[in-house]
């Protein structure tokens, strides 16, 4: 299986690119955050080949079309911080990520968007929540309510009652809505952080 560098991983080409040399190291992560990863990609693999592609991961954006009241712009709008995302995640268009190297994708990741925040560059984590979050934001009040919530556990087949545990924890103002902010900062403390157990029950416990 070859290895990920800066020839066929855009994350760690960006690291590179600014003269940062990371570089992944499995023995630095709890296996409960190396069972999460995987868990969740074969939540993307929807073939259960050992491949994600870029395909499958675009299949997300559609069923939040068939869930929510989105138009056009906004679920092209979706897609395309999807693909993004997904891009920068390790997810070649052509070849896929194989699930052999989904944990190094994901940690390289997580520190190009450290380095990005370093830099005061765009965060891709929050592009992808705020391109969702528009979508979410159903009745178009600003924020995201439970029920909206649940709208996007349905679209990425995660149990619905982990909508009521990933609010409690999002929602840390307690002003019984999430903001924006809000949805980033519990999207990087759960897959972007070291391993914490505070997080484990975000998603009910189901990552």
């Amino acid at each position: 299986m070859p290895g990920l560098d800066e020839t066929n991983n855009e994350s760690y080409r960006y690291l590179r690119s600014v003269g940062n040399n990371w570089q992944f190291n499995i023995e630095d992560l709890h296996p409960k955050m190396i069972s999460r990863l995987y868990k969740r990609f074969d939540t993307f693999d929807l073939d259960c080949d050992g491949r994600m592609d870029m395909d499958e991961i675009l299949y997300w954006p559609d069923r939040m079309r068939q869930l929510v009241n989105a138009t056009d712009e906004q679920v092209e709008k979706m897609r395309a911080a999807v693909y993004k995302f997904f891009l920068n995640k390790g997810v070649d268009p052509v070849n896929g990520l194989t699930r052999e190297n989904w944990v190094e994708s994901n940690r390289v990741f997580a520190e190009a968007e450290r380095e990005r925040e370093r830099r005061g560059e765009e965060s891709l984590i929050a592009m992808l929540s705020n391109a969702y979050y528009d979508v979410l934001d159903d009745d178009g009040d600003g924020t995201v309510s439970v029920d909206e919530l649940k709208t996007m556990m349905k679209a990425f087949d995660v149990p619905q009652e982990a909508a009521y545990t990933f609010f409690e924890k999002a929602d840390t103002d307690k002003s019984g809505a999430l903001e924006r902010p809000e949805l980033v900062h519990l999207f990087r403390k759960f897959w972007m952080e070291p391993y914490d157990p505070q997080w484990d029950g975000v998603y009910a416990y189901k990552y």
